[in-house]
């Protein structure tokens, strides 16, 4: 007769052959299901890109020793319909919206920044249609300036399923704009607030 460790050893192995020939089946299935949704086949509208740009001297914005740092933000229209990237094994849906830019020192680099993110949580909320959308981060590059180059926009997208790895893609479509130079007549938000705070210390002084 078996003992006792040898039975539990019997049944812990066909549980966890069972599990894995589960997990298996379950993952195929999601990608079958994603591949005959054609979701690396979605397109999306990316239109009215306005970047502003101010000029920092903080360094959770990117300046060193208080060196000026260019920083971006935008405002732009988004069109997508992401609902066949929901199924049966999708847990929820990250979206995110990035920017591809040639260096200026070195035109053969390339750098990829993000403007803006979003969690789709279900099916019902998938198909976005924003307007005049303000970008979460204010960019910088590693360079002082960021102004001057032209940029490739593109929608990506992360499904985070229930059981299996996480799947990245992105929509067909791309928009590309040029940066205008910043305008150097105007000051920064930075420049601004100590101007402000001398002409109130001068004021304090003249009383």
């Amino acid at each position: 007769m078996f003992s006792l460790f040898k039975r539990f050893s019997v049944v812990s192995s066909t549980a966890l052959s069972f599990a894995f020939f589960a997990g298996a089946f379950v993952v195929l299935s999601f990608w079958f299901e994603l591949y005959r949704s054609n979701v690396f086949s979605i397109d999306s509208s990316i239109d009215n890109i306005k970047p502003s740009i101010n000029v920092r001297t903080s360094r959770y914005f990117g300046s060193i020793s208080g060196k000026p740092k260019e920083n971006v933000k935008l405002t732009f229209d988004l069109d997508a319909d992401l609902t066949n990237l929901f199924n049966w094994n999708t847990k929820q849906v990250f979206v995110y919206l990035t920017a591809e830019y040639s260096g200026a020192k070195k035109p053969d680099t390339s750098s990829e920044v993000t403007f803006w993110d979003q969690i789709v949580k279900d099916k019902d909320h998938a198909n976005l249609s924003l307007r005049n959308v303000k970008s979460k981060y204010s960019v910088w590059d590693i360079e002082d300036k960021i102004s001057e180059r032209d940029l490739t926009f593109k929608l990506h997208w992360n499904i985070q399923p229930w059981v299996g790895n996480l799947v990245y893609g992105s929509t067909l479509s791309a928009h590309n704009i040029s940066i205008e130079p910043r305008d150097t007549n105007s000051r920064s938000s930075s420049n601004d607030g100590r101007s402000a705070k001398k002409i109130r210390n001068k004021i304090a002084k003249q009383n």
